[in-house]
């Protein structure tokens, strides 16, 4: 996708389509696949993929005729989590959405610039949709479990819809590799085959993030995912994410000035004022965002003047 055009993207039935086919799948049966001159050893190590650098370039988006960002380049360092801060409205969620291909999904949702994971553009015609996904996971704002299904089969739901195949007991190994990585295996492990719906809110989106991580990302985008949860579950999942950071990049929109510094190593301060569409007024090392900023507004915002 180039800089200099805004492209028009395609409407959603597609991809509607294909996560009924796989949420369908996900109750049936999965594909099992075992090398018959080994009964033992997994291939999961094999499969689990390194963290990746995430480079937005000139990025600018629309909903209708409204622009609501403006040329924003930002890149991602793998294996580092960048915090993407300023006040409501100034389009850090619609990038975040943008750097998975969510955009798209908005019929009047335009966009102008690139998004590479390790060169890779993910807007190229010949890469799949279910293939971005796979490699950029998401967690949104607030938890959202299939709420009839268990524990385990959440876990699992997106094997199907990305088209990983495992044995049963690769698949075995992989709910609990990815509750132990989301901090919840302890406190359901006597209860997969209860309904993902009946956790608390907390272990929701703990529940969500395994189930991301079980695709394997190499990217994790994470849309305020605390800002509904109590400061205990809060504190469970920002110890998550420092865990997570040495095998998959997370890019964490927040509202909280101490979670941000506390969590992340890299910062970016968005900013929209007197109509203007959202874009970056400043972005570096964290610590020293928070304690010399270079531009006065970002000092005023992490200070709490305005926002």
């Amino acid at each position: 996708m180039t800089t200099s055009e805004a492209k028009k993207p395609s409407m959603a039935g597609s991809f509607v389509d294909s996560m009924k086919d796989g949420l369908g799948a996900v109750k049936g049966v999965f594909t099992r696949e075992r090398d018959s001159s080994s009964s033992s050893g997994s291939r999961l190590s094999e499969l689990k993929p390194e963290p990746a650098t995430l480079q937005a370039n000139n990025i600018s988006a629309w909903f209708g005729t409204h622009q609501v960002l403006d040329r924003v380049s930002l890149e991602m360092p793998a294996g580092v989590i960048t915090s993407l801060i300023g006040p409501s409205g100034c389009g850090k969620s619609t990038f975040l959405r943008i750097l998975n291909r969510m955009h798209e999904l908005v019929p009047s949702a335009q966009l102008a610039g690139e998004v590479l994971i390790d060169g890779q553009d993910i807007y190229d015609p010949e890469l799949r949709l279910t293939q971005a996904r796979r490699e950029i996971g998401m967690v949104f704002q607030k938890p959202n479990p299939f709420p009839a299904m268990s524990i385990y089969d959440n876990v699992v739901a997106g094997l199907a819809l990305t088209g990983i195949k495992v044995s049963n007991d690769e698949r075995d190994e992989l709910v609990e590799t990815s509750l132990i990585r989301a901090g919840l295996w302890k406190e359901v492990r006597d209860r997969l085959r209860s309904p993902g719906g009946g956790l608390s809110g907390g272990q929701q989106q703990r529940l969500c993030i395994a189930r991301s991580l079980a695709v394997m990302p190499r990217v994790l985008l994470m849309d305020e995912p605390c800002s509904a949860l109590d400061p205990t579950s809060t504190r469970v999942i920002e110890e998550t994410m420092l865990e997570l950071v040495n095998d998959v990049t997370i890019v964490i929109v927040t509202h909280n000035m101490q979670q941000a510094q506390r969590v992340s190593q890299q910062c970016a301060f968005f900013l929209a004022s007197q109509g203007t569409p959202g874009a970056i007024v400043e972005y570096g090392d964290t610590e020293a965002m928070f304690d010399s900023p270079i531009d006065p507004r970002t000092y005023d915002y992490v200070n709490g003047r305005f926002g």
